[in-house]
């Protein structure tokens, strides 16, 4: 099939007539094409093809394609099976579908296959818009090989009488049922009716053909959506009555949403399933958390009292349509327990995305749920923001990568037809929102949503469908948006004929209801009786909200961490002890980095020089970069914390320098990760090269991270800059995460950062952005005890340590200092009783004669040894102290303050190596002079200020760096200054 896809590619129009033109005739045929003239041997008219497709069963493509040629010439020339045959290749038809047996043979041969596989695409004509005005592929025409009435069977060389023909249906169809031969006419009814109406099903892309199977089972089988449907309420309409000016982002339109979601929840719980995190935007939000969540209603009104106090915990809150949930309920279908949870998510619409499959993959993780069967994910989206944003493109090619599956994901869309204000033909450059799903092979089920039973039946073959095949699935419920962006918009403004479409349309519970009424099914008095008792419900617990005074942000937690505060009933304290190893445990973990604990593995001959230099380290007690982490994350393993780093190539590090899954240079996909082979009882190590993505993989570990607090988990920016791509899910969950939903995480962000004339890409890690948005107070010294270090974590936005709660870590990791002769500690600095050192203080010759040093500089990071090397090369280091701030933000005022203090002739500098409107210097500057109660300035030594974060000219770089060392040195620089 695809080499005569090919021919035809090749040819150009031809000529004139050069070809055999009636049965019978055997003269050589010429056709001109792309190549020159080509002269065929004579081809027998009559000559019919095989069952299939002819060159895949026994016969000569050569053959195939001389045939093809004579066809292009002249389709008379070739049999009428010929013909078809030919003509439904060039329409696309998929392999195996193009052949059909000639008419008139039998009066039950084989069925003409081009109609299968054009109604198979009938989604393009079906009927899916509630409307009635859209075409939700947005083609108003009808592709001219569907057939939709008598007019284009010619299409197929077929004839309006061929209709009453009765053929035989091969095994590739269900539509059949029990019968083995149809009417043509009966077999184009049967499949409209499963392709047509209000349901429209994408799935020929999938070139895997038991799963095509199983979808057209599904959709073919004569009876297969016939059910009854139990009646399901909706929550929109009493919050319509109370809060009518509120923003509440209201599902009226798509009220089938609930029970589309209930429907793939009921199913997934009867297929096994005990844990489902669901992800969603704003629209719908309450609705899904009072009638699938089940959260408490009055809890869900108290978020409209204006009057409502937040209790200490809260923070600054967030809007009642971004918050999450966590509850544990009876699945009252499948009288089995069920965990629900709902993400918190902001604003921006998709980026919970990857959040929910990083949870997702954390709960099956630790469940041991290595398939996906009992614990498994849901997320919904809108129709502009699912075609328009990014994230969703990132977070479909995580779906069957090893280290970041979550074995299939439910997607539902609530397609309203319309952005904000756009049309989707200026939103979109797809036919339908929902063709970036096609990227995994995913099946797409479009459903008009007014139709509440082919809703219900599309969901549950949505849920068998991932229990089957532990795929990505999308139901694309087509709908309208009644009420506008919001309840306080006006949409005629720019839709004025959609909404006034809208204004006439019934919603759908009443339309149903009337369905059912009319057929019996239930009477009007049930369902008014019906619609009062949930009224009725929503009033009793409205009335309830009134009595709370206090909102808790207990009952919005989506993530909680049971028995994690607090220890025998009481709350943890707060201390922080030492993390200091014993000299055993750090020359254990030393061997372990620097062998090959796996038998007959070859390595490297560059990485086996690697691992004889981290031997020689250890045996002289001293550390680098690399193996200080190893000795962290080893130590951590051994008590057994599961550690998980993720990142781009982070397996061996962008600068070499990790290796932490060792490859053997002769077997193919052989590794090894030493780090696993510590102790028999050590909590699993997982290393994970990333896809190319930032955004996506940052937001997936942040997820990952909210599961368990008894966990590291660890992203590496490849560089520290990339981490500009990942920016939506830093400021949204990382930084305000805790003070918007009270969401403690622990996820830490490593972002090698240095200015070394590599360019504005790749040097800085942009730390000014991270300090700004810190919330400790520059103009506010805190009151200096023991515990305030301690005091100072608790009350930040980020930052980790072994303490009773999380904080997000931001680490400016280095680069040239991976493999700096002086950036080393020795065993010494790292044993009990030892500490992290927020400031490390000077300690060479000028702290002998502290009184007599002219000059204090403060400074962070890399430009600490270029200080010190420009000093001793000056013969300062009597007059000019150096101190480094390890802790950037909690800002260390005590040690600060104990660090000028102790110089008290001296002037104060901060050094960086960053551009001035860049870097620190708008953090500390306040800061230390706070700290000194404004008693001295701080002066500036650095980079001028600038736009790009570094030069690309290697001699500038250099230039610059010179100039801001003399500035520093300079004791007459700052004058300039004042």
């Amino acid at each position: 099939m695809h080499r005569l896809r090919t021919c035809a590619a090749r040819l150009r129009p031809l000529t004139a007539s050069q070809a055999a033109q009636t049965v019978g005739q055997q003269r050589p045929i010429t056709v001109t094409s792309t190549g020159g003239k080509r002269t065929f041997q004579p081809i027998r008219c009559y000559t019919a093809p095989v069952a299939s497709e002819p060159f895949l069963n026994g016969t000569s493509s050569n053959y195939v394609e001389e045939m093809y040629y004579a066809w292009l010439e002249n389709p008379k020339s070739v049999h009428k099976s010929w013909d078809v045959f030919f003509r439904n290749a060039n329409a696309g038809a998929p392999p195996g579908a193009a052949y059909q047996s000639p008419l008139g043979l039998s009066a039950a041969s084989s069925l003409v296959a081009p109609q299968l596989s054009s109604l198979i695409r009938g989604h393009h004509v079906a009927q899916l818009d509630p409307l009635g005005i859209m075409d939700a592929d947005l083609d108003s025409c009808v592709p001219t090989d569907i057939i939709t009435s008598s007019d284009k069977l010619g299409f197929y060389g077929l004839e309006e009488s061929d209709l009453e023909k009765v053929f035989r249906l091969p095994t590739t169809t269900f539509i059949g049922g029990s019968e083995s031969v149809l009417p043509l006419k009966e077999i184009i009814r049967r499949l409209e009716m499963a392709y047509c109406q209000h349901i429209g099903v994408e799935f020929m892309f999938i070139n895997d053909l038991d799963q095509c199977q199983w979808i057209r089972q599904k959709f073919e089988t004569p009876g297969v959506m016939q059910f009854t449907l139990e009646e399901k309420r909706t929550f929109e309409e009493f919050l319509q009555k109370k809060w009518s000016a509120e923003k509440r982002f209201g599902l009226e339109g798509c009220e089938s949403l609930i029970p589309a979601l209930k429907t793939i929840i009921d199913k997934s719980s009867e297929n096994g399933v005990e844990n489902v995190i669901m992800g969603m935007p704003h629209r719908g939000r309450l609705n899904v958390l009072a009638n699938v969540i089940r959260k408490e209603l009055e809890q869900i009104f108290c978020q409209f009292d204006s009057k409502l106090e937040a209790a200490d915990e809260v923070g600054s809150g967030d809007v009642k349509y971004h918050l999450g949930m966590y509850h544990r309920r009876i699945n009252r279908v499948t009288d089995r327990n069920i965990t629900l949870s709902l993400v918190a998510n902001p604003s921006h619409l998709e980026a919970v995305d990857p959040v929910v499959q990083g949870k997702t993959k954390a709960d099956q993780f630790y469940c041991g749920d290595t398939d996906g069967k009992r614990v498994m994910s849901i997320l919904l989206h809108g129709d502009a923001a699912f075609a328009g944003q990014g994230i969703v493109y990132e977070t479909f090619h995580l779906s069957d990568l090893p280290s970041y599956t979550t074995h299939g994901t439910v997607h539902v869309v609530v397609n309203n037809q319309i952005g904000f204000t756009t049309d989707p033909r200026m939103a979109r450059s797809s036919p339908y929102p929902t063709d970036v799903a096609r990227v995994v092979n995913a099946p797409i089920f479009h459903v008009n949503a007014d139709d509440p039973e082919a809703v219900i039946y599309v969901c549950k073959v949505a849920a068998e469908w991932r229990a089957t095949f532990h795929k990505d699935v999308v139901v694309d419920l087509v709908c309208y948006r009644r009420m506008g962006h919001n309840e306080m918009d006006e949409p005629m403004f720019t839709q004025p004929l959609m909404y006034k479409q809208i204004k006439k349309q019934k919603p759908v519970l009443q339309k149903y209801a009337e369905k059912l009424i009319a057929e019996g099914a239930v009477s009007r008095q049930e369902y008014e009786e019906e619609i009062a008792k949930y009224d009725k419900i929503c009033e009793e617990a409205y009335a309830r909200s009134k009595d709370e005074k206090i909102l808790h942000i207990k009952h919005w937690l989506d993530s909680p961490w049971p028995g994690f505060f607090t220890l025998d009933g009481q709350p943890k304290s707060m201390s922080c002890p030492s993390t200091g190893l014993t000299e055993d445990n750090l020359n254990h973990i030393g061997q372990a980095a620097s062998s090959v604990p796996v038998e007959d593995f070859t390595i490297h001959g560059g990485l086996s020089r690697i691992l004889k230099g981290r031997a020689e380290m250890v045996k002289n007690r001293m550390v680098d970069w690399a193996l200080g982490e190893y000795m962290a994350f080893g130590s951590l393993l051994k008590e057994g914390i599961h550690i998980r780093l993720s990142g781009q190539d982070v397996e061996r590090g962008t600068f070499s320098h990790r290796h932490h899954v060792l490859h053997d240079q002769n077997v193919d996909k052989r590794t090894c990760i030493p780090m696993n082979h510590l102790s028999p009882d050590q909590a699993p190590y997982t290393v994970c090269n990333s896809s190319l993505s930032e955004y996506g993989v940052l937001g997936f570990e942040l997820g990952f991270a909210m599961a368990s607090p008894n966990a590291l988990i660890l992203w590496e920016a490849q560089f520290g800059d990339f981490q500009n791509t990942a920016q939506c899910i830093i400021d949204q969950f990382i930084c305000a995460g805790q003070a918007k939903w009270v969401r403690q995480n622990g996820i830490v962000l490593l972002l090698p950062h240095g200015m070394e004339g590599m360019g504005p890409e790749h040097s800085s890690a942009r730390p000014e952005r991270f300090l700004q948005m810190c919330n400790d107070d520059p103009d506010v010294l805190p009151n200096i005890t023991e515990d305030l270090a301690v005091r100072q974590l608790y009350d930040c936005n980020w930052i980790v340590i072994l303490l009773p709660f999380r904080k997000p870590l931001i680490i400016f990791t280095p680069k040239s200092l991976l493999r700096h002769p002086e950036a080393r500690s020795s065993f010494d600095e790292m044993l009990p009783g030892t500490h992290f050192q927020r400031l490390i203080p000077e300690v060479g010759v000028a702290a002998e004669r502290p009184e007599a040093v002219k000059r204090l500089i403060f400074c962070t990071g890399k430009v600490y040894y270029e200080l010190t090397k420009e000093r001793k090369s000056r013969g300062l280091e009597d007059t000019v102290a150096i101190s480094r701030i390890e802790q950037l933000s909690p800002f260390p005022f005590d040690q600060v303050k104990a660090e000028t203090e102790r110089f008290p002739n001296a002037d104060l500098v901060w050094c960086q190596e960053e551009h001035k409107n860049q870097g620190y210097y708008d953090y500390v500057k306040p800061r230390i002079r706070t700290t000194t109660q404004k008693a001295k300035p701080v002066w500036y030594a650095g980079r001028d200020p600038a736009a790009a974060p570094a030069t690309g000219n290697k001699n500038t770089h250099l230039i610059e760096l010179r100039r801001f060392l003399d500035t520093a040195f300079h004791l007459d620089a700052f004058r300039d200054q004042q």
